[in-house]
Order: structure tokens, then C-alpha cells, then sequence
């Protein structure tokens, strides 16, 4: 069987998120920040902004899109009890980072969304919390709604292994996600199936195998009960509000990369094996080469067959 594995950190390294991007991110967050609490202490001084970094960047699983597009989520907190509307809270942050970039922000649902032009995006969710209360999130025209991205984070920072097989996975299927013509499930979605499909399985030392393993098992799941519940308040479930149409879309492209996995693993030559993962990663999957691989693994052999057997190696 071709193994694709170093083909897969290849593209890890080609889909993260590069030094000087970073740099550029955490650069401008900073300059945000102080611009936010500028802002306030002037108009606002009752209201005291806190931060903290959440989502992906926390998690450390963040990619750029096709487009070299990625966010960074900065929470706003104020710890006190609002006497204006969340909408209002949320026009406040807009105000404060109005002006910041050429691009006008975004007020968004549950954000006020800074543009980088062609490089960057970076969201301040805003937040409340009053003593003996869960966290509360500001919705446009929605209200507050009981949200605790920390606990989110705690959440996930259990799940994951120390050889960070469970992170360069998500960072695959958000890469597939991305690629996709449709519209796929959010990245956060994406992380709760992986991280859940990775406790009824065994990780292997081929990202290949790991990641047709874990498709197979959110599959399976999601054929027992097509949902994504949060594993922190407010323990929503994701797909609620998936049509139809999106539903099957997912599905069917959930389906057709399982099987194109599954070819891959069992194909001799790397090429041809690299150019059914590429299908569905995209343009930046690397090709391999035009070679049939001799020496294949007891366990390779075993795990395609469907056996079951020792994998005294593996770690979780």
C-alpha cells in the first residue's frame, strides 16, 4: 500500500498558519486591544474590557483557507451587569476598532469581525459575566446568550494526544471543508466530531490511516444521529439548523471521501494514491511519486482487511 504520510505533513506545514502571518496576527490584536481599551476608558470608562484568545488559535488548529484567509478569535469580556442592549455592547466594539483597518468591520452575529484585506481576520466575540452567572455572549438583535468558549477549550485540550495527531487531522478536514464547492459544517463542528471520533479509535503513526479512520467514525456516528452537540454551555447542537439539501451535500461528500480513502490506502503507487487524497484536500496536497511501494506493514495489511490486531505502538 502507498503510504502518504509524509506527503500528509507536508501538507500540514503548507495549510498551517506561517511565522510572519502569525507575527503580523498577534501584532495587530495587541494594537486592537490597546485600541479597544482606549476607546472605552473615554466613552465608556464603567465598562472595562478583558481578553482572551479562543477558538482555533488557542486550540492551535487554525489553517489558511485556499485564499491565504485566517482569523484569529479575541474575546471581550466585561464583568458587570450591561444596562444597554447587546446589539449596543456590540456597536460599541465596532466603534472602537472602527477606522483601524481600510476595510470597514463587519458586524456580524456573535462578532464585530476586523478585515485584513487578503491576509487576515480578527474577531472580537463580546461577552458578559456577572458574579454567580454563566458567561453570556452579545448576539446582534438576539439578545445574550449563555456561551463559555474556556470551558470549550478545556474541553478539546483533554481530547487531544501529545503527538498532535488529533490537531493535524482537523486541520485536514477543515482543509477538505475549504475545498469543498458547498457549504460545509464550521471549523468548531468539525473539531467536536473529530475529537469525539477519536475516542473509539486508535490513533495511528500515518496521518493517512488516522485520517480515513476518524471519517469512518464520524460517519458512523452521524448515521446513528445526524448532530454535533457543544460540549460547554450552551451545548447546542450545530446541525440544527441544517436543511436538507445541506445535510445531504455533507453527507454525500463525507461518503465519497471515505471511499476515495480508502482506495488510497489500498493503491500501490504513491502518485495515484496522493491524487485521490488530492481530489478532495485541494491544489496544496503534494503529489507523490510514480513508485509502487514494496514493503507494507504487518499492521497496513491488517487495518484494510478490516482485522483487528495489536497495535502495541500506537498512542493516544
Amino acid at each position: 500500500m502507498a503510504n502518504c504520510h509524509n506527503l500528509f505533513i507536508e501538507f500540514h506545514d503548507e495549510i498551517s498558519i506561517g511565522s510572519n502571518k502569525k507575527t503580523r496576527m498577534i501584532s495587530s490584536k495587541e494594537s486592537l486591544r490597546a485600541r479597544i481599551r482606549k476607546w472605552f476608558k473615554q466613552y465608556h470608562p464603567d465598562y472595562v474590557p478583558k481578553f482572551y484568545i479562543q477558538g482555533s488559535h488557542k486550540m492551535k488548529s487554525g489553517v489558511r483557507t485556499k485564499e491565504d484567509i485566517c482569523d484569529l478569535d479575541d474575546g471581550i469580556y466585561f464583568f458587570r451587569e450591561p444596562d444597554v442592549s447587546a446589539s449596543t455592547l456590540q456597536g460599541w466594539v465596532w466603534n472602537a476598532v472602527n477606522g483601524y483597518t481600510s476595510t470597514t468591520p463587519e458586524h456580524r452575529k456573535k462578532c464585530i469581525r476586523s478585515i485584513f484585506a487578503g491576509d487576515y481576520e480578527i474577531d472580537h466575540p463580546v461577552y458578559i459575566k456577572v458574579d454567580g452567572e454563566n458567561y453570556k455572549l452579545a448576539t446582534k438583535n438576539g439578545g445574550f446568550e449563555e456561551s463559555d468558549p474556556k470551558a470549550m477549550v478545556d474541553w478539546f485540550q483533554k481530547k487531544k494526544d501529545k503527538e498532535g495527531k488529533l490537531i493535524r487531522t482537523i486541520k485536514y478536514l477543515k482543509s477538505w471543508c475549504d475545498n469543498c464547492n458547498h457549504k460545509m459544517p464550521s471549523g468548531l463542528a468539525m473539531t467536536i466530531l473529530a475529537s469525539n471520533a477519536k475516542e473509539k479509535i486508535v490513533l495511528n503513526d500515518r496521518d493517512d490511516i488516522t485520517l480515513k479512520d476518524i471519517l469512518k467514525e464520524i460517519k458512523k456516528e452521524l448515521d446513528r444521529a445526524f448532530k454535533c452537540v457543544v460540549p460547554a454551555i450552551p451545548n447546542d447542537d450545530l446541525f440544527a439548523d441544517f436543511d436538507e439539501t445541506r445535510k445531504r451535500n455533507f453527507l454525500n461528500s463525507l461518503s465519497e471521501f471515505i471511499d476515495d480513502a480508502e482506495k488510497a490506502l489500498k493503491e500501490d503507487n504513491q502518485l495515484k494514491a496522493s491524487k485521490l487524497w488530492k481530489k478532495h484536500l485541494g491544489s496544496r496536497y503534494p503529489e507523490g511519486k510514480d513508485e509502487k511501494v514494496q514493503n507494507e506493514s504487518r499492521y497496513s495489511a491488517a487495518i484494510l482487511g478490516g482485522a483487528s490486531i495489536s497495535k502495541p505502538w500506537a498512542s493516544e
